[in-house]
Parts: structure tokens; C-alpha cells; sequence
């Protein structure tokens, strides 16, 4: 099997990260885990300083620690290269508030074998959320509808942030030059694999809002999105220079 990594940001987690670590590790105990944490105020960091320091995870956890909140896309780009500077393969994105449930990891590690980007998908047969009001869903599934139209990219769950990505394409795709910070992250990720014409699988899951603690989403956040899906569309061919291995218009 491919050496995975899983990257999970952390802001203010504290009431989640030690159920889901343990809940990670085990569905797939042959992973390994980077919690790159934004200086929680309520401790998050520290809990795993000491799950670390107490080797509770046999040399499978990992923390980084960051100066405060600089963006969801930064903190994945971070654990991304760290993962990719020590050899890991497969390198996972995944929420800290069990909306994504870790029961999907071995199958999505399975699909990774003849896939080059694995997306635990709400939006195809199977998939979906539980515990959403009607305007959650809509905005959630009008801006995967919007990324699609506007982009003319098939995905059908380009906003969500439970992903699975190689190391190849991830190297080609040059990590320098996104410059999503914020949940468009996301969007702008599987824009780059579509421009690559990476083949995409994307795998139902349920997704359950969160329990505790309080949800990082935001009418900013959702002005962000709107506005880079029409930036990375505007930015189609720069972005492809941007990208290595001299990405074809065909």
C-alpha cells in the first residue's frame, strides 16, 4: 500500500480532535496524521503536543504549529509540502469536526490505486449531508453547480474538502502559485486536476454537521468563493503555465 498522510487544520477543536484521532487511527491504522493547528485559543494544539509527546500513536502523529488563523488553504499547502518533502504518496484533506467520517478512509485509499484525485463526494448517487437546513444545502450545492457552470469542469462536489491527492500531481501542479486562501481552496484544487486531466473519482459519503464547537463558515468566506471561481475561470491558461510538465490546451 501507498504511504498515506493525513492533513487535518485545527482552530479551536479541543471537544473533537482526540475522538477523531482516535477514530482515524483506527479505520486505518497504517497511516500517518499532520494536525497543523492556527494557535487554538482553547488548547487544541497542546492536547496533541501531549497525545505526541506521550507517543500514544506509535510515531504516527504529527503537529505543526502555526503563529494564528492565516487560512484554510495555507494550512493545507503547509501540510501538503511537509508530506510531500518526507516521501508520502498519498495526501489526504480532511475537517477536524467529524464531518467527515474516518469509516471512509479505506475505501478511498483504495480507489487511490487507479485514481489520480479521490473525492468523497456529497453530490453523486449515494452521497449527501445530514443535519443541514434548506439553505445550507442550497448554498453548498449551488456553489459546487456554480464551480461546475462556470469552470465547464465535470465535478459535482467541487466546494467539499474530504479529498484524496497524489504526490505526483501535486508536484505538478505547483503548490506555490494557488492562491486560494480560504475554503476556495478546494474549488481551485480540483480546477488544477481537471486542467491536468487527472482522472477523478468521485466516491458518495454523508456528511454530518458538526456537534460541537462552531462552524467556520461565513458570508465572506462565500463573497470568496463567488469571486475566485471567476478568477480561476478568467486565469484558465495562466494557471496552466503556472503548472509543470507543460500542460497541453487539447
Amino acid at each position: 500500500m501507498k504511504s498515506v498522510l493525513i492533513v487535518i487544520p485545527t482552530y479551536n477543536e479541543k471537544d473533537n480532535i482526540t475522538e477523531l484521532l482516535s477514530e482515524v487511527f483506527k479505520s486505518v491504522p497504517q497511516v500517518n496524521v499532520l494536525i497543523v493547528d492556527d494557535n487554538s485559543p482553547d488548547g487544541t494544539g497542546k492536547i496533541v503536543d501531549d497525545l505526541v509527546a506521550n507517543n500514544t500513536y506509535n510515531d504516527r502523529l504529527f503537529v505543526m504549529h502555526r503563529s494564528g488563523k492565516l487560512g484554510l488553504g495555507t494550512a493545507y499547502i503547509q501540510g501538503f509540502q511537509w508530506g510531500m518533502q518526507r516521501g508520502y504518496e498519498l495526501l489526504f484533506s480532511m475537517d477536524a469536526d467529524f464531518s467527515h467520517d474516518p469509516k471512509y478512509l479505506p475505501e478511498m485509499i483504495a480507489l487511490a490505486e487507479n485514481n489520480d484525485l479521490v473525492i468523497g463526494s456529497r453530490y453523486v448517487k449515494g452521497g449527501g449531508t445530514q443535519n443541514w437546513g434548506f439553505i445550507r444545502r442550497l448554498i453548498s450545492k449551488g456553489g459546487s453547480l456554480y464551480a461546475r457552470i462556470v469552470l465547464l469542469a465535470n465535478v459535482h462536489d467541487f466546494t467539499g474538502g474530504f479529498n484524496c491527492y497524489h504526490k505526483n500531481f501535486l508536484e505538478r501542479l505547483n503548490l506555490d502559485t494557488v492562491f486560494s486562501k480560504g475554503y476556495c481552496f478546494q474549488i481551485e484544487m480540483k480546477f488544477r486536476h481537471v486542467l491536468m486531466k487527472a482522472k477523478i473519482k468521485e466516491m458518495p459519503i454523508i456528511f454530518c454537521d458538526r456537534v460541537n464547537g462552531k462552524s467556520k463558515m461565513s458570508s465572506n468566506i462565500f463573497k470568496e468563493a463567488v469571486i475566485n471561481v471567476l478568477r480561476l475561470s478568467l486565469m484558465r491558461g495562466k494557471i496552466k503555465n503556472m503548472m509543470k510538465n507543460g500542460i497541453s490546451d487539447d
